[in-house]
């Protein structure tokens, strides 16, 4: 027993052996686990930044280039595409576009909308809505300055700007094809009167308006009327004149349509270049036809 006794006492434990700098470096003495640990780790990095990207909320209020950012509520731009009479297959521009919500509300009808937005970040906002929405190939938004952007393709502009900026724009929008339709969010357009306004309903406190122009044709000056000379002149879609010396009233266009009376006679019909042709009621119904000059 004390032979035994003195035997494990003689017995030492081996000394416990520490890794290497060398070893260390290179991973040894660290979790099996470790590299994939720190695989997982890089390969979050990108995605994390990228999740950041998406997670960008505009705020109400924010400045941008000529407005500040309030959006539209829903129910108003459904309004609004009511107003102008939005037909599937139409192209729609809303100049100002913010988060997307008019051009996705309009390709959800069926139109081709675009819209312009100053702010990058905002534009991207909206491309991903529309993605969301399912209607990211008829609702496509461009980055660029509204002042700029070609109009011209357009069946139908909206807009939630301001009345000195709807004002700045006048002259450019009066030069687009006649018939042309533009809806703007409360803000009205100088001394060009709206062809029509609708609001929303219920307890709406601010920003409850849609405001709709027609763009009118130019008929200003001297016509030939069956004969008989008609003289208009003409304030965006209000007309005055005369027909054979005969004041005529209640004259005024809506696009390429045109009515008056005179003498009696209702006048209406559609203006095609330097040509007007329609029908007469009242006094004498028939047709007329009249060309400029």
């Amino acid at each position: 027993m004390l032979a035994s006794l003195r035997r494990l006492s003689q017995h030492r434990p081996h000394p416990v052996r520490r890794p290497s700098k060398r070893a260390r470096l290179h991973g040894k003495g660290r979790p099996a686990a470790w590299p994939a640990m720190l695989l997982a780790a890089v390969l979050a990095m990108p995605a994390a930044a990228g999740a950041q990207e998406t997670t960008y909320q505009p705020e109400v209020g924010q400045a941008g280039k000529d407005v500040v950012w309030v959006p539209t509520s829903q129910e108003l731009v459904e309004k609004m595409l009511d107003l102008a009479q939005v037909r599937a297959g139409e192209r729609l521009m809303d100049l100002g576009s913010g988060d997307g919500r008019t051009v996705i509300a309009a390709a959800r009808r069926g139109l081709v909308a675009q819209g312009v937005e100053y702010n990058p970040e905002m534009a991207e906002l909206a491309r991903r809505n529309a993605a969301k929405a399912g209607v990211a190939e008829r609702a496509t938004f461009i980055t660029g300055d509204l002042f700029e952007a070609d109009l011209s393709q357009a069946d139908v502009i909206t807009m939630f700007l301001l009345p000195s900026i709807n004002e700045k724009l006048r002259p450019r929008l009066l030069e687009l094809e006649p018939g042309t339709r533009v809806v703007s969010n409360t803000f009205r357009m100088g001394d060009w009167q709206p062809d029509a306004t609708d609001s929303v309903d219920g307890d709406c406190q601010n920003w409850c308006m849609a405001l709709l122009w027609i763009v009118p044709a130019k008929v200003e000056g001297t016509w030939r009327l069956d004969g008989q000379e008609l003289k208009l002149a003409q304030r965006y879609q209000m007309l005055e004149g005369t027909l054979a010396g005969t004041p005529i009233s209640d004259a005024r266009l809506r696009g390429n349509e045109i009515t008056f009376t005179a003498g009696g006679v209702r006048y209406a019909g559609t203006v095609q270049g330097r040509t007007m042709q329609g029908t007469t009621t009242g006094a004498r119904n028939g047709t007329w036809s009249a060309r400029r000059g």
